[in-house]
């Protein structure tokens, strides 16, 4: 493994990098710094995604921990978080159902039709209150993580 540092360019918005120098003042810090610590963050956050065991119902904390910002960002539909999520996993007790990649996808883009699929899949009285990522991350943890789960 090298473990030599590389330098990478990249292209950024003049109010995003305004924020980045902010940041940096206000930290005594060198915009470089707060660069580094924003990737590494982000990587740490995304690990799962670079581990390649990691399939199925393993990678919902993670699209639940982020909702809506990472579909969107990357633009993914329902078929490519099949791909991403359950990708080749025959194991069908870890499968993610595409009702639900669906309903991850829709939760950032249309979050009353998003609401409305929520209600029809959880088979049970959902609080509005509480907003869509929300009510989306206690289905998918009911359903996928906790221990008596609620497939049908």
């Amino acid at each position: 493994m090298e473990l030599r540092k590389q330098n990478v360019s990249l292209r950024m918005s003049s109010a995003d990098l305004r924020k980045i120098k902010m940041i940096a003042s206000r930290l005594y810090a060198r915009d470089s710094d707060v660069f580094r610590f924003a990737i590494k963050t982000a990587l740490a956050r995304l690990a799962p995604l670079h581990e390649l065991n990691a399939k199925g119902a393993e990678l919902l904390p993670l699209f639940t921990e982020f909702g809506p910002e990472l579909t969107n960002y990357f633009e993914l539909d329902t078929d490519r978080l099949e791909t991403i999520v359950n990708g080749d996993l025959s194991d069908s007790m870890r499968r993610v159902e595409r009702g639900d990649l669906e309903l991850l996808a829709l939760a950032g883009q249309e979050e009353h039709y998003a609401m409305i699929k929520l209600r029809e899949l959880a088979r049970r009285p959902v609080n509005d209150e509480n907003g869509v990522a929300s009510m989306l991350r206690e289905y998918l943890f009911d359903k996928y993580i906790a221990a008596t789960p609620v497939r049908p």
